[in-house]
């Protein structure tokens, strides 16, 4: 039987003043306990981005009519605030399993030895995304499902995903400085993706803020424009993405680029086409809700894959342990 070790009051103390550090000394997690760490908070970003959807389409957005508590009398949802109510409710709970993973994440980055401080920055970075991504989308149920304000808060959970994901990949590279596996035209090709793809995203919360999904069935505020027109461009950038993303397959091919881009390119040429062939099915049937809630599905695992086609032109192996002592120097420090 293993001998708990006994917690003394400078511990306690310890424990309190800085409770990172407390774990950090008592605990080394191994690199694949980081890597799923990282992995779960950027899993959870995007289910909390699904679920949000399921609140706007099955008519929940107003479920609890005030922010932070459900009703003026109540914290949580009562029976005879039925379904509605249990959703959004519901919705606002799995912020706090969202809180869970990031916050593994960034217990098991400080924990890791040596410490990698960029790690857990990019650990608290996805911590204080999510406070101020809560505080707004409690201002979004306060003004009324304004959807301008619906808009910003699906663009913070973007930013969200995009920090889970940058942090997903660190901790699968070293700290060294990153080495360019490809030239500057095809880098300049796969910026040009991704302003495409940010432009793509963006577009589509217009069409979302003027398309006939409210999120409650009272009457919501809309973006006065027509929602057709906006989905009409939305499809003209999302076939330019396609266009640049088979361009760039194309281009690394010719270049006898590494494996990894050219893996993670076609990995996003198919998410594309899966999530056009979706997009198009919801446009010519009058957007039915399941299809919506797979098409937001969709927008989360394009702009991953975005991520990780501009994360795969370059490498970051392990820094070398340079001041790490010699057998020589080692034995003189011994005798001495």
């Amino acid at each position: 039987m293993v001998r708990v070790q006994n917690l003394t009051r400078a511990d306690a103390l310890s424990a309190v003043r800085n409770p990172l550090a407390f774990i950090a000394e008592r605990w080394t997690p191994t690199s694949r306990t980081v890597q799923r760490a990282a992995l779960a908070a950027l899993v959870m970003a995007v289910v909390i981005v699904v679920t949000g959807g399921a609140v706007r389409l099955t008519g929940s957005g107003l479920g609890c009519p005030t922010w932070p508590k459900c009703t003026d009398d109540s914290l949580t949802a009562t029976s005879a605030m039925g379904f509605h109510g249990a959703i959004e409710f519901g919705n606002r709970m799995l912020t706090y399993v969202l809180c869970a993973a990031v916050g593994w994440a960034i217990i098991a980055a400080r924990s890791q030895k040596p410490w990698r401080r960029g790690l857990t920055r990019l650990g608290w970075a996805q911590f204080w995304i999510v406070m101020g991504n809560a505080v707004l989308g409690g201002i979004v149920v306060l003004v009324g499902l304004n959807p301008y304000t619906v808009a910003a808060h699906f663009l913070l959970s973007t930013a969200l995903i995009t920090v889970a994901a940058l942090m997903w990949q660190r901790t699968r590279e070293g700290d060294a400085a990153p080495r360019p596996l490809v030239g500057k035209s095809v880098q300049q090709l796969v910026w040009f993706l991704v302003v495409a793809s940010v432009l793509l995203i963006a577009v589509g919360t217009v069409v979302t803020g003027a398309g006939p999904h409210a999120g409650d069935s009272s009457e919501v505020e809309r973006i006065p424009v027509g929602w057709e027109t906006v989905a009409k461009l939305h499809a003209v950038l999302a076939w330019i993405v396609v266009t640049l993303t088979f361009a760039l397959w194309f281009v690394l091919k010719a270049v006898d680029a590494p494996q990894g881009p050219l893996r993670r390119t076609r990995d996003l040429f198919l998410i594309l086409l899966s999530q056009g062939v979706i997009g198009y099915v919801q446009y010519f049937t009058d957007l039915p809700e399941a299809l919506v809630a797979l098409h937001m599905l969709g927008s989360c695992l394009v702009w991953i894959g975005v991520l990780r086609v501009l994360l795969a032109l370059r490498e970051r192996p392990q820094e070398p342990l340079t001041d790490l002592p010699t057998p020589a120097t080692t034995s003189s420090l011994t005798r001495a």
